[in-house]
């Protein structure tokens, strides 16, 4: 055996010896690296099959062995570039159906079974015997049909895995970026060789792919252990990124839209990369209709904002974050419609009274606590208003607690129809109703109430059993301007008022004076 062909023989077992190791090391930490693993150790272990024959067939003496290293080099030789086409797409995140799997390997098998039984029928090699020159091992062949098949299947297997890793280079992150040019390098390699071996420039005789393709190796050997491949890959962003609920946007430093997810789009239907380099403040109107609701800080905030969607509203709540490898800046949109719909049933339920639809009475503490304080700090005045039903219990016993309960409700429109929105009023209980006044004095709670009496006497309830008709008791109370005075004391004054008007004979506003007695059994 010559030197020449002795170093042929080193360097195809060397891309061999790489690629056995490569895949039983991803064998092994299989289970780190899920199902991409699998396309990855068929990769190699058919490249491993590939490699090794065609080192044992450069020893071969007959030409019987060199036809039986042939057929075991297309073991492996054919499934190689499908299954690096198909490693490289699942890399990126590219899925295919078990219909479309089968198709993609079903001619690589066919080529196994040609020159398996190439002696029959010659298709795959026309001719195939010693070199008359060389000899054995070098052989000389005259490709058939089927090998022009076989050879541009898998030139085109490696050209589009090639151009499906270029495509993704500009929207993959530069920490990303050495995994991709080791894929492209790894890809073109074989491809260049073969090539260059087709055209004849290659020594005769001797087929020189698995001669560089412990080149490929080193490139994968290198990604694994130097850029995380298979740990951290592109494949994370569209899985992720993609799939995430939230629609989340990606600015530059500049605030120039640079990316955006899938939720994003539905969320944002005018959403189109089309604006990709645009500043966000121009991109904003185009996809909202509104101008920005808020600066672009480098620092994390929230705030929720109300789009119509297909013609229906709906509410999200925007955060912001910086960028923590990059500068820019993610705008993360969370849909919170059910939630901001579910938050208002149970405000409705906490707050609002069932029959009347008014504030209850723990709704009317809270705010007119607040509304208290407020007139209190600015010297402001404030007034209480005590309204009570009149016989109330009469209504009851005569017509039903249906017809009181309608009763109920025909007195709060009639108040409500009287009374500016902004004014706080209330259930405050059984057939007593509450009305708080900031910025008024008693003798303008007295001018109120007396409206509201009046227009509660004259607008009678209509029933089916006729007309029921009703009046109104109210005590008004006005906060004393001393420090020790609160919100309790005045609604005991205006209570206090409240129970001297009906002592004093119902359908009547009585202003506390600090003179009333305890009336309690009216």
């Amino acid at each position: 055996m010559h030197a020449p062909l002795t170093a042929f023989i080193t360097l195809i077992c060397t891309s061999g010896v790489l690629n056995l190791y490569l895949c039983l090391y991803v064998c092994r930490k299989r289970h780190n690296y899920r199902d991409i693993a699998n396309y990855f150790i068929l990769y190699t272990a058919s490249i491993t099959i590939y490699c090794f024959a065609a080192a044992f067939g450069l020893m071969a003496t007959t030409l019987e062995e060199m036809k039986f290293w042939t057929t075991i080099q297309y073991i492996g030789l054919p499934f190689a570039a499908p299954f690096g086409l198909l490693f490289i797409m699942r890399y990126l995140g590219i899925q295919l159906k078990r219909k479309t799997l089968f198709l993609l390997l079903l001619l690589p098998f066919v080529s196994f079974l040609m020159v398996a039984t190439n002696d029959f029928h010659h298709l795959h090699y026309k001719v195939f015997e010693a070199d008359s020159v060389l000899g054995i091992p070098y052989i000389y062949q005259e490709i058939g049909m089927w090998y022009a098949v076989h050879g541009i299947y898998t030139f085109a297997c490696m050209f589009v895995g090639f151009l499906l890793v270029l495509s993704r280079w500009k929207e993959t992150a530069k920490i990303y970026q050495p995994q991709l040019i080791a894929l492209m390098c790894s890809t073109l390699v074989p491809m260049v060789t073969a090539f260059v071996y087709l055209i004849g420039i290659t020594p005769p005789g001797i087929d020189p792919v698995p001669m560089v393709l412990w080149l490929s190796s080193l490139l994968y050997l290198w990604s694994i252990n130097s850029s995380r491949l298979f740990r951290v890959m592109p494949i994370a962003k569209d899985e992720i990124f993609h799939s995430i609920n939230d629609g989340v946007l990606v600015l530059d430093a500049s605030n120039h839209l640079i990316e955006f997810n899938h939720a994003s789009q539905q969320m944002l239907p005018r959403l189109r990369k089309n604006l990709f380099g645009m500043d966000f403040r121009e991109v904003w109107p185009i996809l909202s209709g509104a101008p920005l609701p808020s600066n672009l800080e480098s620092v994390k905030s929230q705030s929720e904002i109300e789009l119509t969607v297909d013609d229906v509203k709906r509410t999200y709540q925007v955060r912001t974050a910086p960028l923590q490898q990059a500068k820019g800046l993610l705008i993360i949109f969370t849909d919170i419609t059910e939630v901001k719909s579910l938050q208002l049933q149970l405000e409705n339920l906490a707050y609002y009274d069932e029959l009347t639809r008014l504030y209850n009475r723990r709704a009317f503490f809270e705010k007119c606590e607040k509304a208290f304080n407020n007139a209190k700090n600015n010297a402001f005045p404030f007034t209480v208003i005590l309204m009570d039903v009149d016989f109330f219990k009469n209504v009851n016993d005569t017509f039903g607690h249906f017809a009181g309960d309608q009763l109920l409700i025909h007195v709060a429109r009639i108040c409500q129809n009287q009374l500016q929105e902004n004014l706080l009023f209330a259930r405050y209980g059984g057939e007593e109703f509450v009305l708080g006044l900031e910025g008024k004095t008693a003798w303008e709670g007295w001018e109120i109430a007396e409206r509201l009496r009046k227009s509660v006497e004259e607008h009678p309830l209509r029933t089916t059993d006729g007309l029921v008709s009703v009046t109104l008791s109210c005590g008004v109370a006005e906060a004393e301007k001393v420090p020790e005075d609160t919100l309790n004391l005045v609604l005991n004054k205006a209570d206090k008022a409240l129970y001297a008007a009906k002592g004093e004979g119902r359908n009547q506003v009585v202003i506390f004076s600090g003179k009333e007695k305890n009336l309690r059994e009216f």
